[in-house]
């Protein structure tokens, strides 16, 4: 055996021991962050189980539940009626809540979710006279917002505050004529006659408009009743009350679509008694968030794997 060969041979298991080396760093630094991943992903749960207890033992005395709503009304935002109806529930169950308030600050959304969270407003308030429901309006309580609104007991407002917009819509756009203008032909199949009728890329027909004017008319109907029923003898109705009109709080009072000014504060301390105010706001928790966060990470790094196989 040369020189040469026997430090070849030397380089060779020197390289070889320190990749060994490097491999086994690595692993241990990889099983280290499982550890703590799994860790991390244990005291999340655990605290996201006991998370719901620790709001009602840090409260021993009577107080106030606020419920905020804010945004757009929908299943796919924090304003949807289930978050919104199970915090309605547990500030009425919870034995220490001497009152509850809705605060709204919203444009609208959508009539459903709106009419179940107006319907359970109704059912709870009928359930517990003793435990009194308000709502106060901030910025804006606006269509979706107000079928909302006006299931409360009272309904106080900022004296600029915009109120009502008691009507519905539905929008959209028509390109036919943009498409003859160009030479573009619209080619579609349905089964079923009026699969397409909201098609925008087709022409109107009479029938459909029709047919969509009488279904947004009996919503319409539905609405200005959840009004009516709720607000009662208050309203003093003119010819656009439920027209879509919009008002500034001052009017809404003086129509009867509110009750007085207030605050959460000043309502909490003046009306219902209790200065104390508890938020009973459902939010996402820390395990919710860090499931959709590993769940996502998971998911991409799957996508990204099976983008780089090749299916002959």
């Amino acid at each position: 055996m040369t020189t040469n060969d026997a430090n070849w041979e030397k380089t060779a298991l020197e390289n070889l021991l320190k990749e060994n080396l490097k491999e086994r760093q690595s692993n241990r630094r990889w099983r280290t962050f499982w550890r703590l991943l799994g860790l991390a992903i244990t005291i999340a749960l655990v605290y996201s189980y006991f998370a719901p207890f620790k709001k009602s033992a840090s409260v021993l005395s009577h107080h106030t539940a606020l419920i905020k709503l804010d945004g757009e009304i929908s299943s796919g935002t924090s304003a949807n009626a289930s978050d919104i109806m199970m915090a309605l529930q547990n500030a009425f169950e919870t034995p220490e809540v001497g009152g509850v308030i809705l605060k709204i600050n919203s444009p609208g959304g959508s009539p459903v979710q709106s009419g179940m969270i107006y319907d359970e407003m109704m059912r709870l308030r009928k359930a517990n006279p003793e435990k009194h429901l308000y709502v106060v309006i901030e910025d804006i309580c606006a269509s979706g917002g107000y079928y909302i609104a006006a299931a409360g007991e009272k309904i106080f407002v900022d004296k600029a505050s915009l109120v009502g917009s008691i009507g519905v819509i539905m929008a959209g756009f028509g390109f036919t004529g943009l498409m003859d203008k160009v030479g573009v032909e619209r080619r579609v199949q349905t089964a079923g006659e009026n699969k397409a009728m909201l098609d925008p890329f087709m022409k109107q027909n009479p029938k459909n408009t029709q047919s969509i004017q009488a279904m947004l008319d009996e919503i319409h109907q539905q609405f200005i009743k959840a009004v009516k029923d709720g607000r009662g003898t208050r309203l003093k109705e003119t010819p656009d009350m439920f027209s879509g009109m919009v008002w500034n709080g001052s009017k809404a009072v003086e129509l009867g679509l509110a009750d007085d000014f207030g605050t959460v504060e000043s309502v909490a301390r003046d009306v219902i008694k209790y200065t104390d105010v508890v938020d009973y706001t459902q939010t996402e928790n820390v395990a919710e968030r860090l499931a959709k966060r590993f769940g996502a990470t998971l998911g991409n790094s799957f996508a990204s794997a099976l983008q780089k196989v090749d299916l002959k």
